[in-house]
């Protein structure tokens, strides 16, 4: 049985919420994929660069009790590498729209140092993907990122494990619980800046929500998407964007009395010519649409195929536990031991 090194680059509610996780799977690993772990590693802007070759307590890491007296401190992510000497980095720092950075510039060095780089930062997967598979599969390691679009539920392992030589045509989505859970309270009589209080309320939005109401968080899943799954590096530059903040609250009371409610859709398709076009803006859902039923927290996509009618995958309520799952399915994905079943 191995011994992996972790290191967690980033440590906000995600990152929290995964090492708790490989706390509570412990057992499971152990017995079911010959797994043992060590957290040697964690960088956050708050903490720096920490890391201990003999192992980070980590339940003393969730309390808020580490003694970082006790770690070394590093300057930068190369030096802090070379310390922690991490099997896998787990990254989970913020998004940035327009670069991906310093996400890719820190996922390169991981892969460099010989780690696995798994992430749940989208933007390394829009303006990074070919750079850094480039560098993993030179360095005979994984980068995956199954949390970047749908939390836990499998969007790019489906297509890359089970469904071998198919064609996408295109598909439509529900991506971002914030504006759905906003359109839902505004439905119901209540003002955006409610709806707003309501998604903050349940944890799925930030303080400023803006990347979520003005569509920046859906277009930066299409582009993830369109660059891994359609081969296609679409930026959020080239998708038609238009967020929710001109519907009012009549307009989307009498949409959904009409049994066509809106919802912030994010699409994309292939043309007869080849070329993709994509678009993320509020537009009003049929009953008979695969994506009606979508609800609340609620994501899907529905995937238009050449094999298949269609496909819709669903990810019902999800939460940071479901994010934090989609990073720990990875690495075990990414190690590869046998396991039974």
């Amino acid at each position: 049985m191995r011994t992996y090194n972790l290191c967690f680059l980033g440590f906000g509610n995600v990152g929290r919420a995964l090492l708790r996780l490989f706390i509570v799977k412990n057992a499971e690993l152990r017995d079911q994929y010959n797994i043992e772990w060590r957290l040697t590693g964690v960088a956050t802007r708050r903490m720096g660069w920490l890391s201990s070759a003999e192992g980070i307590d980590a339940e003393a890491l969730l309390a808020s009790q580490l003694d970082t007296g006790s770690l070394q401190r590093s300057d930068h992510v190369r030096e802090w590498l070379e310390a922690a000497q991490p099997d896998a980095v787990l990254e989970t720092t913020s998004l940035n729209v327009e670069t991906g950075q310093p996400a890719i510039d820190n996922l390169r060095a991981s892969l460099g140092a010989g780690a696995h780089a798994i992430t749940a930062n989208k933007g390394a997967v829009v303006y990074g993907y070919d750079e850094l598979q480039d560098l993993a599969r030179q360095n005979d390691r994984r980068f995956l990122f199954e949390a970047t679009v749908m939390d836990s539920a499998p969007v790019f392992s489906l297509f890359r494990e089970a469904l071998p030589v198919i064609k996408i045509r295109g598909f439509s989505a529900v991506f971002n619980s914030t504006t759905s859970v906003i359109l839902e309270a505004m439905e119901e009589g209540r003002s955006f800046a409610e709806g707003v209080a309501v998604a903050q309320e349940l944890g799925i939005a930030e303080t400023d929500p803006s990347h979520d109401v003005d569509g920046w968080d859906a277009t930066v899943k299409v582009c993830a998407l369109a660059r891994v799954l359609l081969r296609v590096p679409l930026k959020p530059g080239d998708v038609r964007r238009e967020g929710i903040r001109d519907l009012d609250q009549k307009l989307l009371r009498a949409a959904r009395g009409e049994g066509r409610p809106f919802k912030l859709l994010a699409r994309a398709s292939v043309t007869a010519d080849g070329q993709l076009t994509a678009s993320v803006r509020p537009e009003q859902i049929g009953p008979k649409d695969p994506l009606s039923g979508v609800r609340g927290t609620s994501l899907a996509v529905h995937f238009e195929l050449d094999m298949m009618p269609g496909l819709t995958i669903i990810s019902h309520r999800p939460n940071l536990q479901s994010t934090a799952y989609g990073l720990l399915a990875d690495f075990v994905n990414a190690v590869g031991p046998e396991y039974k079943i």
